[in-house]
């Protein structure tokens, strides 16, 4: 039994925190709804974590359809939630803690301290999608094109805060609506930007905007991919495998891209040596 809490300490660290979350905001709201929702994330997760530890198949492909799915379908499309960043923006201004900036909050502003960019490679519903495309592994050089993630950043608080400042009418329906179309967008975008860099992460790379609450937060994250050096032959098949381009072999948090490990496990998949690992 200990060996097993052992060997599966950040399974249940990972299901113990959103357990936490889920019972604080249930307790202090008396909503069922979070509950609910916390756990079925925090269930989704450490399952998929668990699976991928066992080298299991298509285990993250469960974890980002369970998880994407839910929040694009269920609390985008049926709740009417933005859960974009403009949903952000939206409730932060109304001054209200709902769906939007709690899930914010968790995955994008405090949870990257303890699991970094883990959202971005587990639970995404743009990145299920782009991780579906050809090039799961980059095939060009990367770009030096990261600073559109900040103009796309700054458009994005430009324009939900304009809806405040000259009191639009039916905000509300403007953010549904606007939902709708900015994920049609990143979804077309995403796609292009694949093919024509031949990276299914290009988007993620240049134009995210949400890596701009991620990538602080990361460089100090508490789980991160650590190499055994006693194991490594330097084979780099883990740099190359990595679709975010992380200098795997460096344990320093001053890796080149460490900010940018989005947990997937492609690295310790491809490692023949089982020199790699999730680690604190």
């Amino acid at each position: 039994m200990f060996k097993w809490i052992k060997e599966n300490k950040i399974v249940i660290i990972m299901m113990l925190i959103f357990e936490t979350v889920a019972l604080s905001l249930f307790l202090s709201t008396q909503n069922l709804f979070y509950l609910l929702n916390f756990n079925y994330i925090g269930i989704c997760v450490s399952i998929g974590i668990y699976l991928m530890s066992h080298k299991v198949k298509y285990a993250r492909n469960f974890v980002q359809f369970g998880v994407g799915l839910y929040m694009l379908i269920y609390l985008g499309v049926i709740c009417r939630e933005n859960m974009q960043i403009e949903g952000f923006w939206y409730y932060l201004f109304l001054g209200v803690f709902e769906a939007a900036t709690i899930h914010y909050f968790v995955a994008k502003i405090a949870g990257p301290l303890f699991f970094g960019r883990g959202w971005c490679g587990n639970a995404c519903w743009t990145g299920m999608i782009l991780d579906l495309l050809p090039y799961k592994t980059p095939k060009s050089d990367r770009k030096k094109l990261g600073w559109l993630r900040y103009i796309v950043f700054l458009l994005s608080l430009t324009f939900v805060s304009s809806l405040f400042i000259f009191k639009v009418e039916n905000v509300e329906n403007i953010m549904f609506w606007s939902f709708l179309i900015g994920n049609i967008i990143y979804y077309i975008l995403g796609i292009l930007l694949a093919f024509i860099f031949k990276d299914n992460r290009a988007f993620c790379k240049y134009i995210c905007p949400i890596t701009v609450f991620l990538k602080p937060a990361s460089y100090f994250s508490y789980l991160r991919v650590k190499c055994d050096k006693s194991k490594c032959i330097n084979c780099k098949k883990c740099i190359k495998s990595c679709p975010m381009n992380v200098d795997m072999l460096n344990d320093s948090r001053k890796r080149k891209y460490g900010t940018e490990c989005i947990l997937c496990g492609n690295c310790i998949r491809n490692c023949p040596k089982n020199a790699l690992d999730i680690k604190h």
